[in-house]
């Protein structure tokens, strides 16, 4: 498949020369000192919502000062950053709230059947988020938007404008165009549009259970205490918020999608017994690539420096043990209702996989669905929104030999390509 923009080249990738729009949001936002007190936030939470009850019968006020000290204990990041992971916390509080009281108002919720969901499982960079938006364009499937993933609970007395847009919509849109202000590259990477697919541990972390916070800060203390937790207990959350989106936006079969499924297959299969799996597969050397570049021309407004040892580093562990996971427990999900799909087939290869997955399923791929999805293939070539001129050796001082040399078991394991 032809790029469809230019090729992008970071010459400033570890020594950041910022435009004179960024150095003006950083003077604004590092003269407002940022506090994260708990009591204030909730406060803060409940009057949005109108509610207060955050539903603490299994421990959630005890992960909710976790996250919170993890990411106190990060002392490298910008007042911006901070303020950003603050709001976050409250809406991630608010929209619990508003579960919770959904919940109280119509127990019949949690009776709502999560049917045969198509779920997509790989490494972030492995083409997840190519083939979930690919299966989304179905339109029997449920999926996760963004704008839907950020905010899933309405706040009360908001509801479509005169246009029947979404507020929530709206407000995410107004977010996304910011972004694009200030780091237009990230669109190269992974542009986080309001209507792109997003992962459901978005949800998940109502419950305040998921890796995500490791995207955002350096936080080990937060993946140490995130791989403690008895995941079974939070996945069984998930599915709780996923009924309740169902019931507010319309009764059909889900597809979902994360990274972090790799190293909770077991909670996963447990929780969506009769899910049809397909795992994405790359050579690491080029998912960690990937990974720690965007993290790195992220961290020129997130930090007040960048570390690309520390990046190199934390990413090659976290890939190590995400991947070590996934080959340990690949064999808990049942071979009849899973397919792997590698990095090199997916493109240019997508309707004979689908064909196999929706074999796999059960599931007929009409004729119009797979217009649907030749049209949406059509429409989103890879490189869309230009394609990034990775370099190994001048960022990290490593060669992708070097890198691809600790993942000896997962090329034994997986049809996998050195890229």
């Amino acid at each position: 498949m032809d790029d469809a923009g230019p090729a992008v080249d970071f010459d400033d990738l570890t020594s950041p020369q910022l435009t004179d729009v960024q150095r003006q949001i950083l003077e604004f936002t590092e003269a407002k000192p940022v506090a994260f007190d708990i009591g204030k936030m909730r406060a803060e939470a409940g009057e949005q919502a109108g509610v207060t009850d955050l539903d603490d019968t299994d421990g959630f006020t005890d992960r909710l000062t976790a996250h919170v000290a993890a990411i106190e204990a990060d002392d490298g990041l910008r007042q911006l950053t901070r303020s950003s992971l603050r709001q976050r916390v409250v809406r991630l509080l608010r929209n619990r709230m508003s579960l919770t009281e959904l919940l109280k108002r119509y127990p019949e919720i949690e009776s709502i059947p999560i049917e045969k969901p198509f779920i997509v499982v790989g490494m972030p960079r492995s083409g997840t988020t190519h083939l979930v938006n690919l299966i989304a364009a179905d339109p029997r499937r449920r999926a996760l938007p963004y704008w839907e993933s950020q905010d899933p609970m309405p706040l009360p007395g908001q509801g479509p404008d005169a246009y029947g847009v979404d507020p929530r919509y709206t407000r995410t849109k107004a977010e996304h165009d910011a972004l694009m202000a200030s780091a237009p590259l990230v669109a190269a990477m992974h542009d986080r549009y309001p209507e792109a697919i997003e992962e459901e541990v978005e949800l998940l972390d109502l419950d305040l259970a998921s890796y995500v916070l490791e995207w955002h800060a350096r936080v080990p203390d937060w993946r140490d205490y995130y791989l403690s937790l008895d995941q079974h207990h939070h996945y069984a959350y998930l599915k709780k918020v996923l009924q309740a989106l169902t019931f507010l936006r319309g009764p059909r079969t889900w597809i979902l999608k994360s990274p972090q499924h790799c190293e909770q297959l077991g909670p996963l299969v447990a929780t969506f017994p009769d899910a049809t799996v397909a795992f994405t597969h790359r050579d690491p050397a080029a998912v960690i690539q990937s990974a720690i570049t965007m993290m790195a021309y992220s961290d020129r407004l997130r930090r007040n420096s960048i570390d690309p040892e520390w990046l190199l580093e934390y990413w090659s562990d976290r890939v190590h043990r995400l991947l070590s996971t996934c080959v340990r427990d690949r064999g808990l999900v049942p071979a009849e209702r899973s397919i792997d799909i590698s990095f090199h087939h997916l493109n240019g290869n997508e309707m004979p996989l689908l064909e196999e997955l929706y074999r796999c399923g059960g599931v007929e791929l009409t004729a119009k669905v797979r217009d649907r999805f030749q049209k949406y293939l059509e429409g989103n070539p890879r490189g869309k929104h230009g394609r990034i001129r990775y370099d190994l050796r001048r960022h990290f001082g490593v060669s992708a030999d070097e890198l691809r040399a600790r993942f000896a078991f997962y090329f034994d394991r997986f049809e996998v390509r050195a890229e």
